[in-house]
């Protein structure tokens, strides 16, 4: 190995580190239970997290949102339903630290979290895009994914921009590396199923003999993968945001308020 790249990577492992530190002093605006959560999620149900590390606020201010980190609900497993009281892991999310993991909802009992539903999405499909998540579990965190994505949201030219000039991806391309957006949004491709997809006017598939030359239809254009953020989840139009009940009992008229 050349010195000039075990410097790189030594730089790039020292940044890692750096990014996964925790902030010291964060405080959610608000945060469910894991039985919260549990009572309302189904497979293919998309968690936002906003997450208490150094790169999770790197990707809030990249993506000007409140949401820094995305996992995918894939339910327990059918080894693990017997154990299903003992907290099984249950989501697939892609960590800088761990790579694409398998996690339990306690992990974000105390996070602000939104959960934002596919709609529409057959039950076929569902069982694909958890299938595909799945089958992701080992891969590596591919942290020029997250640099490549700042650099281009932060320039001059979004990345809508930026596509019309010739770009269809970011990161690594190393097809065993991902982010946790990317993850998802793959995962949600596998079925051509949108999430903030481009829709613009093309030539008609079939054209009557007589307009060869000005038939034109609408079709759909998927961005790739790479380019999703988890605030994407939150604004596409095609999820739904799904919040848990109160806690039962829950009565306003008898909350003892400090002032």
């Amino acid at each position: 190995m050349s010195t000039n790249g075990t410097l790189a990577d030594r730089l790039t492992h020292w940044f890692a580190q750096y990014l996964n530190r925790p902030i010291e002093g964060f405080e959610p605006p608000a945060a469910y239970s894991a039985d919260q959560l549990r009572a309302v999620l189904q497979p293919g149900d998309v968690l936002l997290v906003e997450g208490n590390l150094r790169i999770s606020s790197v990707i809030k201010y990249i993506t000007q949102s409140t949401w820094s980190h995305v996992a995918l609900y894939v339910g327990p497993r059918p080894e693990e339903q017997d154990n299903a009281a003992n907290d099984p892991p249950v989501l697939v999310e892609a960590e800088l630290s761990q790579g694409v993991i398998m996690s339990p909802l306690s992990k974000y009992r105390n996070f602000h979290t939104r959960i934002c539903r596919p709609i529409s999405l057959r039950p076929d499909d569902r069982e694909r895009v958890v299938a595909h998540a799945l089958g992701r579990v080992g891969h590596d965190y591919d942290l020029k994914n997250v640099i490549d994505l700042a650099r281009h949201r932060l320039s001059r030219h979004p990345v809508v921009e930026t596509l019309k000039r010739g770009l269809r991806a970011i990161g690594s391309g190393e097809p065993t590396r991902t982010i946790c957006s990317s993850l998802i949004a793959e995962a949600f491709q596998s079925v051509r199923y949108p999430i903030l997809a481009t829709r613009r006017m093309v030539p008609c598939r079939e054209a009557p003999p007589d307009r060869l030359d000005d038939c034109v239809e609408e079709a759909w254009e998927a961005h790739h993968f790479s380019l999703f953020a988890p605030r994407d989840f939150d604004v596409s139009p095609y999820f739904t945001v799904v919040k848990p009940p109160p806690v039962e009992g829950f009565d306003y008229t008898r909350l003892r308020w400090a002032h």
